[in-house]
């Protein structure tokens, strides 16, 4: 009915409706006595038009309507029906920022402030319309309100009404006046008057004590815009705006003096900031962005270089032509197998249940160190086949999440072995926590106090430690980061990465938000500056003056980054137990705050700390719906249990009152930032621990791995070669591995199927930060050199070129998205340089060359991680999708295109666990075209060219709805995407007989059982998504203003409602009052 009520009114208004209501009013208002029993319908029926006719205002401006009803509201003061509707009319007005500039200038505030008066019972109803007009009227009327002194008027106002309201009958005046302020506070002179006038102080104590109250909801939420629009705006705490290190980039100009950050650099004269996302890979996407040029889309440039220059790659395919006698003596071969294996290196990347470490109960885990262990086969862990994870359970926000393992004073290993020589060691060397939590890249510990001493104790460790993780040797660690070169020439490393990590027995799940929490945070940033009694202000850490050096004598905590892949800039002591941190922009940049990696040290356990990192710089976080920063106790891993977790309550992700200038930011407004606030409970006094964005992967950890997956291979079944794409900006290797399963002979059949194999190719870690696409590929290698069935299917039916990791130097540096030159490496693949760009140029370099040899990939694959979504998805390409979806009207009928890009998105909706549909893309943005993905898509034709994006949060679909990612879930991801392609490859139609037989035959499966049983996994509609959803949702939004949901102040709901009401009891005569139960709403 509402619907249609309104097409009425919209169609009287195309009539001319509106004019002649209008012209009505202004003739019977001027004749010598006004009828009210025509001017009061008369009245309601503009209001109503006027709330769904655009240009009304306008109207009413040329036909004198607002004049008139000035005039008729100042005769009728004394009167408050007839007031009530001049209000109504004079509120419909207001909207349109024309005709609200005219009638301030015709002297509609003071009529208003006559009518709004101190707190009373009386004339309710007609104080709450005069402060809504007033609130309307102040959009465009602000600078009028300020030079004439209202702000003090309205802070008077409100105190008065917040005093004697204690009934809360009259919120939504309360909520009027404070929406006038607000109104008042877009404005710079407006912030200031606000400011002079004690509002912040005013505000503060009014609201302090009613932040929970849900009958104040709509005056707190308010009141927290307010306080936020006019806390003083400030430039960060730094010295400079770029980076605390630098790096000369050969052959480039030298840069100029960094911008030293100043007062004067900030301008606060403009109205409301506009959220801008400096990181474009996680901006939603825009209809205007997609590429609607068929010719871009459907023609295939020529090379970037001249073609010879591809025969360099010839050596890096050295598969495509050697011998079968040359694969037998390479490098490894003399290596005993049997000898060298430690234990049972090859396995499957699973998740573990809690009871029995494994999914299945038949099965055992692959920790387990028993010979005789049955492997799981992949193929039983798929989505629908496979138990849902048991997260571990949380007793409250602020519970310690080690208290879920072993908490004893004694350490437990996964065994169950006690290890008390390490308890027993720490409480006679507890001074040199320190010394251990970060070790010395040096073997002779040089730079330590008492060298020969920490250098014992960090062996003695290594040998009390009852077992190696898999895959991870310190010792092999410790001589590989001397290798690895970077521009602050770190001299220690960091615990985590050199003891290594042990996924947690059981995935932890999303903390829950906290009903206000941003507004308690919020309070206590305000009460910072309003009430600095308690406020210390002390520098503990920074890059930038290392000098000053930390008193560790004093009661304050103990920072460090100055490690691989660490970031922290600067920690500021703000009360005794809160913490101001600054994270480093990328090198040779001024931007790209998010990452961070830390050690702290000197804490007291069952202690809250808050921790505020302030200068973050994405207007959006998966910190606020669930995810918490991850943390490693060196305490805990010297007890057996080596494990980063989630940790971290009372988080929360919003804007702050730091702002930088336009000039220094290099965009056209300023730039804002947000603060990432959260308080942790250390598990241990004097612990040293690891704070970090998400779980670390170094560079350091990849060579390391990559030499045990290489040590763990039987080399006379599986080909594994490592070698180097190319060096660095930076001087460090970038590795190239290629996987594949050795021939089953030397005869030249044999020798001919090893060569035509088709290429797969993975790349990872472009962007530094994205440390989850890492583990993501740990899991893709270590599935590969496994001895599951799936993956001998693998290697004997693909060659698998992959590169690990596509910016060494960002990762080694601490960098969140770029390369030491600075520059985004995901936006250079058009036209990569060879000398400030050599991973991207040489690994396109491979691609073409893959290309020109008859030999592109099945599929091209770039693992990323996402920061504002959940789940496991892909982007990839397609012509007529984008067409579609930018309703291109070039015809898309007589374009060809292979549809096959869907098949391998489709197939892991249905096996992983962690994967949807539903957040899959398949369109072609400009902004996108110098990417991976865009650039193999189109200038390699590889039609199945794909981006996946793997989330830093966790999931909200599927088996793992509702917990986070841990490493087991990412590196499971990685098998399961290696699975995906096996499964394309047997669902192809070029697929041969062979092949399904031979699957068949090693999955213990005849081949109509297994053709059943991938149709099967492919056609159920059992999935959580619909394969109908294919376009990705909307991010999810968070309103950073306030922590509930209201309507919007724009909106004329609750003014229909009012007329409607009226026009019900116009009968009843009189002056009608607003009682305590009619002014008492929870939503406005």
């Amino acid at each position: 009915w509402e619907d249609q009520y309104t097409l009425s009114i919209r169609y009287m208004v195309s009539k001319g409706g509106s004019e002649a209501l209008l012209q009505t009013l202004v003739d019977t208002a001027r004749t010598a006595s006004p009828d009210y029993d025509i001017l009061l319908p008369l009245f309601r029926l503009l209001a109503k038009v006027g709330l769904r006719d655009k240009k009304f205002g306008q109207k009413a401006l040329e036909l004198e309507a607002l004049d008139v009803t000035l005039i008729l509201a100042r005769k009728n003061l004394s009167h408050s029906q007839n007031l009530l509707h001049c209000l109504w009319a004079l509120r419909v007005f207001a909207a349109s920022v024309t005709t609200g500039a005219m009638l301030g200038i015709n002297g509609a505030m003071e009529l208003l402030f006559k009518v709004i008066t101190p707190y009373t019972q009386k004339r309710t109803r007609i104080i709450r319309a005069a402060t809504e007009v007033l609130a309307a009227l102040l959009k465009s009327s602000n600078r009028r309100a300020v030079n004439r002194g209202y702000v003090t008027s309205l802070l008077k106002l409100h105190q008065d009404w917040h005093c004697h309201d204690a009934a809360n009958a009259y919120v939504l005046i309360r909520r009027a006046l404070l929406l006038c302020l607000k109104h008042i506070a877009n404005l710079g002179s407006g912030r200031e008057a606000f400011l002079a006038a004690q509002g912040m102080e005013i505000l503060f104590s009014t609201t302090e004590n009613c932040l929970d109250d849900n009958d104040l909801e709509p005056v707190v939420s308010i009141i927290i815009q307010i306080l936020r629009q006019c806390y003083p705006k400030s430039t960060l705490p730094l010295v400079t705006a770029t980076s605390a290190y630098t790096f000369s980039v050969p052959g480039s100009i030298p840069s100029e003096t960094p911008c030293v950050l100043t007062e004067e650099d900030f301008e606060d004269d403009a109205d409301e900031e506009v959220d801008k996302d400096s990181d474009s890979e996680d901006v939603k996407e825009q209809d205007d962005d997609l590429e609607t040029d068929v010719n871009k889309l459907t023609s295939k440039p020529g090379l970037d270089r001249p073609e010879e220059e591809l025969m360099q790659y010839e050596a890096m395919c050295v598969e495509l032509s050697c011998n079968f006698e040359e694969l037998e003596s390479k490098p490894g071969d003399d290596l005993h197998f049997e000898e060298t294996q430690d234990a049972k290196h090859s396995h499957i990347p699973t998740v573990t249940s809690p009871k029995q470490h494994c999914l299945n109960k038949d099965q055992s885990s692959w920790r387990q160190e028993s010979q005789d262990t049955v492997q799981t086969s992949l193929l039983s862990m798929v989505k629908m086949g496979r138990s849902t994870m048991h997260p571990a359970s949380k007793k409250g926000p602020g519970m310690n999440a080690y208290q879920n393992m072993q908490s004893s004073g004694l350490g437990i290993d996964s065994s169950g072995k006690e290890i008390p020589d390490i308890q027993v060691s720490l409480k006679q060397d507890a001074w040199d926590i320190d010394m251990i939590s970060c070790p010395s890249i040096s073997a002779s510990f040089s730079n330590s106090a008492r060298p020969t001493e920490t250098a014992e104790v960090v062996d003695k460790l290594l040998q009390t430690y009852p077992k190696h993780l898999p895959f991870h040797d310190p010792h092999l660690y410790m001589a590989k980061s001397r290798r690895t070169r970077s521009v602050a020439n770190f001299k220690m490393m960091a615990f985590p990465d050199f003891w290594g990590h042990c996924p947690p027995p059981s995935a932890q799940s999303m903390l829950e938000r906290k009903r206000g929490v941003q507004r308690i945070k919020i309070f206590e940033d305000v009460q910072r500056l309003i009430q600095p009694c308690d406020v210390i202000n002390k520098v503990v850490f920074s890059l930038d003056e290392p000098w000053s050096l930390q008193d560790t004598a004093s009661d304050c905590l103990r920072f460090s980054s100055e490690f691989e892949s660490g970031n922290l800039r600067k920690a500021i002591q703000v009360r005794e137990r809160e913490y101001d941190l600054l994270v480093n922009t990328d090198v040779n940049s001024s931007q790209h705050q998010q990452w961070f990696y830390f050690k702290v040290s000197g804490m007291r356990a069952a202690v809250p700390y808050r921790f505020n990192i302030i200068n973050c710089e994405k207007p959006n976080s998966q910190f606020n719906y669930g995810m918490q920063p991850t943390l490693y106790s060196v305490k805990e891993a010297l007890l057996g249990r080596p494990t980063w977790i989630r940790m971290g309550y009372e988080i929360c992700y919003y804007k702050n009152h730091y702002r930088q200038s336009a000039a220094i930011a290099g965009g056209a407004s300023e730039k804002c930032f947000y603060t990432l606030t959260f308080v942790v409970t250390f598990p241990h006094s004097e612990d040293a621990c690891y704070l970090a964005y998400h779980y670390p992967y170094t560079y350091t950890a990849l060579m390391t791995h990559l030499d045990i997956l290489e040590k763990s291979v039987n080399p006379k079944q599986i080909y594994f070669r490592q070698e180097v794409l190319c060096q660095t900006l930076g001087g460090n290797s970038c590795p190239l591995v290629t996987i594949t399963a050795m021939p089953e002979s030397s005869s030249s059949d044999h020798l001919e199927q090893f060569r035509q194999r088709p290429y797969q190719v993975i790349t990872a870690r472009v962007h530094p930060g994205e440390s989850n696409s890492s583990w993501v590929m740990k899991g893709a290698l270590e599935f590969l050199v496994s001895s599951d069935p799936v993956a001998r299917l693998l290697r004997e039916n693909f060659i698998f070129k992959i590169i690990p990791m596509l910016n060494p130097d960002g990762v080694i540096n601490g960098n969140h998205r770029c390369s030491l030159k600075g520059e985004d490496l995901n936006r250079q693949w058009l036209s990569p340089s060879a000398h400030l760009q050599p991973t991207i140029y040489h690994a396109k370099g491979l691609l073409y060359y893959l290309s020109r040899v008859g030999r592109s990939p099945r599929v091209f694959c770039d693992f990323h991680g996402h920061s504002q979504k959940k789940n496991v998805f892909l982007y990839g390409c397609s012509i007529k999708e984008t067409l579609w979806q930018a309703e291109s009207t070039v015809g898309t009928s007589t374009i060809s295109e292979d549809i096959t890009y869907r098949t391998l998105p489709k197939i892991l909706d249905k096996l992983a666990p962690a994967f949807t549909m539903s957040s899959c893309s398949f369109l072609v943005e400009k902004s996108r075209a110098s990417t991976a993905r865009v650039v193999v898509w189109r200038e390699m034709g590889v039609s199945r060219s794909y981006t996946m994006e793997s989330s830093y949060c966790g999931c909200n679909q599927g088996p793992y709805q509702g917990l986070q990612f841990g490493t087991s879930e990412l590196e499971e991801m990685g098998a399961m995407f290696c699975l995906g392609l096996l499964i394309l490859e047997l669902k192809s139609v070029s697929c041969s007989h062979q092949l399904l037989t031979h699957a068949a035959t090693l999955l213990h499966a005849d081949e109509e059982a297994l053709d059943h049983h991938l149709q099967r996994r492919c056609s159920s509609s059992s999935s959580v998504t619909s394969e109908l959803d294919d376009e990705p949702p909307c991010m999810e939004e968070i309103d950073y203003i306030t922590d509930s949901s209201s309507d919007p102040e724009g909106s004329f709901s609750e003014l229909d409602r009012q007329i409607q009401e009226c026009a019900f009891n116009k009968d009843e005569g009189g002056e009608e009052e607003e009682g305590p139960g009619q002014g008492r709403k929870t939503t406005p």
